[in-house]
C-alpha cells in the first residue's frame, strides 16, 4: 500500500516537471498586486500571492516569474485595476468593491444571508455559476477571471457607540462601506448611514469619528486591528463576499497552453490556500477569540436574525432588481438556484 501511495506521488510529480515546454523560450514576468501585508500566515489574499508565485515558479521550471506588490502599494483598488486592464500588471486580487466599477452586477455576489455554510460558498464559486460569472466578467469588462477567492469569511457588524442586538440598534449610526451598492442598500435598510471610504482610510476614519463603525469578516477586521477603536461586534454572518481575481486577458491569452495550465493550476490551489487560512483563523486564538477578549461581541438570539434578514433580503432583492432590470432577475435566479443546488447536493 505504502509502495503504491509512493509510485502514486511520484507520478504526479513526473508529471508537473515534464511538461512540454520550450527550454529557450523568453521569461515572463507576472506582477501580482493585493491590497493586504505580505503576511501569508495571517491574511488570506497574502496566502493565495505566496502560493501561486511558489507554483508557477516551480510548475514552469522558472520560465514564468511572478512579482509580488502587497500592501496596496500600486495604488488604490481602481488605480491597481486600471493597471492590470492597461497590462502594465498582469493580475489582482481585487474586492468586489474594486471589481464594482468596472462590472456593477458583482452586485449580487453580496446578497444578504444568502449562504448557510461555507461549503456551499465553494460549491456555488467553483461551479458552473462561477464560470458563468466570470465568462461575463470577461465580456462586459476585459479582465480575465483566475477565480474566486477568500477575502475572510462571513461579515459581521462593528461599531464604537453602542451594542448591537437587532436593527433598531442601528438607527443613526454611521456604517463605512466599500463602493458596493448593495452594501450600501442593506447598511441602509437597517436604518444606518452607508459611508463609502477607501480601505486605506478606514482604520483612522473610525479612529477619528467620521464613521461609527464597518462591517468586514472576523479574520479582516483582526488583521486591520479595528478592535482598537470599536467597542462593540455583532455577529450577522450576512454577506461572503469574495475576492475576484483578475488577469489582463490579452496577457493570459498570450500564454502557451502549457504555461495557461501552470497558471491555472496554481490559481486553483492557491485559492485553496486561501481559504484553509482562513478556516484555521476562525478555529484559533487568531479568530474570535480575540475580537472576544478586546470587544464586547454579542450573537443574536435567531428572533433576532430574522428581524436582520426580514430587513435585508427583500430590500436587496428589489435593489438589484430595479437597478439591473432584466438582467438582474436573472442573475438573482441564477445566484439563487446555484445556492439551492448545492444546498441540496450537500445535504443541507
Amino acid at each position: 500500500m505504502k509502495r503504491k501511495c509512493l509510485l502514486a506521488v511520484l507520478a504526479v510529480f513526473v508529471i508537473s516537471i515534464f511538461i512540454p515546454f520550450n527550454l529557450n523560450a523568453k521569461e515572463i514576468t507576472i506582477k501580482l498586486a493585493h491590497l493586504n501585508a505580505q503576511k501569508p500566515f495571517d491574511i488570506p489574499s497574502a496566502a493565495m500571492a505566496a502560493a501561486f508565485k511558489s507554483a508557477v515558479e516551480a510548475n514552469s521550471n522558472g520560465q514564468i516569474k511572478v512579482k509580488l506588490f502587497p500592501s496596496g502599494v500600486l495604488g488604490k483598488e481602481r488605480e491597481t485595476m486600471v493597471q492590470v486592464k492597461s497590462g502594465v500588471v498582469q493580475s489582482y486580487i481585487s474586492s468586489t468593491g474594486g471589481m464594482s466599477t468596472f462590472y456593477p452586477m458583482i452586485d449580487i455576489t453580496n446578497m444578504p444571508f444568502a449562504f448557510s455554510s461555507y461549503n456551499v460558498c465553494y460549491k456555488v464559486y467553483d461551479g458552473q455559476f462561477g464560470k458563468a460569472l466570470a465568462k461575463d466578467i470577461e465580456k462586459k469588462s476585459g479582465f480575465h477571471v483566475l477565480g474566486f477567492g477568500e477575502s475572510g469569511g462571513f461579515f459581521i457588524i462593528t461599531n464604537s457607540k453602542h451594542e448591537v442586538r437587532s436593527p433598531k440598534d442601528m438607527k443613526g449610526l454611521k456604517i463605512r462601506t466599500m463602493t458596493v451598492p448593495l452594501h450600501m442598500a442593506i447598511i441602509k435598510a437597517l436604518g444606518a448611514s452607508p459611508t463609502p471610504i477607501a480601505w486605506s482610510e478606514v482604520y483612522t476614519s473610525l479612529q477619528t469619528g467620521v464613521v461609527d463603525g464597518q462591517m468586514n469578516p472576523v479574520s479582516i477586521i483582526n488583521m486591520a486591528k479595528f478592535y482598537e477603536v470599536q467597542k462593540y461586534a455583532t455577529l450577522t454572518n450576512h454577506i461572503y463576499a469574495p475576492y475576484i481575481w483578475v488577469m489582463n486577458a490579452k496577457f493570459y491569452n498570450s500564454l502557451s497552453p502549457a504555461h495557461k495550465r501552470v497558471v491555472d493550476d496554481a490559481a486553483r490551489i492557491a485559492i485553496l490556500a486561501g481559504r484553509g487560512l482562513s478556516r484555521i483563523i476562525d478555529s484559533t486564538d487568531k479568530g474570535l477569540p480575540v475580537l472576544m477578549s478586546k470587544m464586547k461581541v454579542y450573537v443574536p438570539t435567531p428572533e433576532e436574525m430574522k428581524q436582520f434578514k426580514d430587513a435585508t433580503i427583500p430590500a436587496a432583492t428589489k435593489f438589484l432588481e430595479e437597478k439591473y432590470g432584466d438582467e438582474g432577475k436573472i442573475w438573482v435566479k441564477k445566484f439563487l438556484k446555484a445556492i439551492a443546488d448545492a444546498e441540496h447536493e450537500l445535504g443541507q
